[in-house]
């Protein structure tokens, strides 16, 4: 009985039927500051892949850096779609991510035939076919690109912020909720780049947790 096909040879055998597929993934859905940076890549089919690719999170950050540089060479179409703080807590996180994904697939689309969503849910008025793949940026390479530029931009965006507030230590933890990062936010409360619409940042303000729903995906 014939071995079944490893998880980069399933794709590269899906590509192979012409399709040129733009990978879309994110970057910090879950700190308490900053952005959510969104990002998309299309490789032209059957073109030799880069080695190294890999889920971002499964890579340091010196060995991204390199990565992204040769993402950005290789790419046939790439974009990044950076969703600021006031528009997340103005949608909340999920439809925030929603929209940088619509806008990462219009920037692409004109060189993709389908875009290859990581994650479980297929982003609403997309221009062109989508499909969602759970683990995706383990599985595709143009997913794992994706997952490269989006989380090395938001970094780069994180260590710009903490030059402007320093206190909260930016550069170290990108935003996340770590234990130093609690302990700035209960001495020095929020900065402009804290997400309001996160109960950890509206407890360090003093604000209860309401039940409001969220609103309507645009």
């Amino acid at each position: 009985m014939a071995e079944a096909p490893s998880q980069p040879e399933l794709e590269i055998a899906v590509d192979r039927g012409a399709q040129r597929i733009a990978g879309v993934d994110e970057a910090g859905r879950g700190p308490l500051a900053g952005p959510v940076v969104v990002a998309a890549v299309v490789f032209a089919p059957g073109r030799t892949p880069i080695n190294g690719l890999n889920d971002s999170k499964q890579l340091d950050a010196e060995r991204r850096d390199v990565l992204a540089l040769r993402i950005r060479e290789r790419a046939i179409a790439s974009h990044i779609a950076v969703i600021d703080v006031a528009t997340i807590d103005r949608l909340n996180i999920f439809h925030a991510t929603m929209l940088g994904m619509r806008e990462c697939v219009e920037a692409v689309r004109h060189a993709a035939d389908l875009a290859r969503i990581d994650g479980n849910v297929v982003p609403k008025g997309l221009l062109c076919a989508g499909e969602a793949w759970v683990g995706g940026d383990t599985r595709c390479r143009s997913i794992m690109a994706a997952s490269i530029l989006a989380k090395t931009h938001r970094d780069a965006l994180m260590v710009e912020l903490h030059a402007r507030w320093p206190q909260y230590g930016f550069d170290q933890h990108k935003g996340y909720s770590t234990p130093q990062h609690l302990a700035a936010l209960a001495m020095h409360g929020p900065c402009p780049e804290h997400r309001r619409s996160f109960a950890p940042v509206r407890s360090s303000m003093g604000i209860v947790a309401d039940d409001t729903p969220a609103p309507a995906l645009i």
